[in-house]
């Protein structure tokens, strides 16, 4: 039976890496590829070397790109994990005590499924749903109001000021109930007993809150972090369907993304199209290899 192991194992598993290599690794090293040539979608691709990435250090709207993302690198993981937790701590912790157990809010069951619901909505669906939200005349659900209370428009989405935060507001409320579910399980992981201790040590909620559950938790924090990082270098549908001319207005909501698809399908410079991709390829690598090196500890055990 030993003997025959490693045939079964390589006939199972033939299949599955074929597909991944023909369908991720292969669009891979072509786009790498591209990226040192001039293609223009028609004629056959001319070698130019690295002419196209020295071309992206002098480009104005790549650097735009790079730093509004920078910001959502930061605003993005921060709010929602933020938010995240809060709710998840509320709904398993957060209520009173019940037959010596720490149970959640009222209703806990309710609101998980409440919190949990835009996952299941498509993100053009939910970028259609907030140009019904954002939209600056009486049809909107926030500047209708704001207009029949008397007052002037907000513009969430033409401000340049406003507008990409407009769109990390609509990212934090597609990506939190994901997290609230996630952090949830983390905590229903935590012996009941350590909490009781900590009750018994005189610890409010506040203090279980930072000194329990939180390092409890930090193995779940890092990998949040790390997908909510990768969300935050993949936001192409929101940005595409809800900014003004596709990262407008005046590239104020700009990404990666949509300088990609813009430089390839609108200006038909794929090889310079394929050089940002790949920018973006080692950018997302870059940022989740440092989120985890620096953020490592030892795991606590209970």
């Amino acid at each position: 039976m030993r003997h025959g192991k490693y045939p079964f194992v390589v006939g199972f598993l033939a299949a599955p890496v074929a597909l991944y290599v023909v369908f991720v690794i292969a669009p891979y090293v072509q786009a790498f590829q591209l990226s040192m040539t001039d293609w223009k979608g028609f004629s056959a691709p001319r070698w130019i070397g690295f002419a196209n990435y020295q071309r992206l250090l002098h480009d104005n709207s790549f650097w735009k790109a790079v730093e509004h993302h920078a910001i959502l690198l930061l605003a993005l993981p921060l709010i929602t994990i933020a938010i995240a937790l809060f709710f998840a701590f509320l709904l398993n912790v957060g209520g009173k005590s019940s037959g010596g157990q720490r149970r959640g809010v009222w209703g806990s069951p309710f609101y998980r499924v409440v919190f949990f619901f835009p996952q299941v909505l498509a993100v053009a669906i939910i970028a259609v749903l907030f140009q019904t939200v954002y939209r600056p005349n009486e049809s909107g659900l926030i500047d209708g109001v704001l207009m029949k209370l008397g007052f002037d428009p907000v513009l969430w989405l033409v401000n340049p000021n406003l507008a990409l935060w407009s769109i990390i507001g609509v990212l934090v409320w597609q990506a939190v109930g994901f997290y609230v579910v996630l952090f949830s399980a983390g905590m229903a992981s935590i012996p009941a007993e350590i909490y009781e201790a900590a009750e018994m040590d005189g610890a409010t909620r506040i203090t279980l809150f930072f000194r329990v559950t939180l390092p409890l938790l930090w193995d779940t924090l890092q990998v949040a972090w790390v997908y909510l990082g990768i969300a935050a270098f993949d936001c192409f549908a929101i940005v595409s369907v809800l900014s003004v001319d596709s990262g407008g207005p005046d590239g104020a909501t700009t990404v990666l993304a949509m300088e990609i698809y813009r430089n390839a399908f609108t200006y038909g410079r794929y090889g310079y199209a394929s050089a940002m991709g790949v920018a973006l390829f080692f950018l997302t690598i870059t940022f989740a290899a440092l989120t985890l090196r620096v953020s490592r500890r030892e795991s606590v055990e209970y």
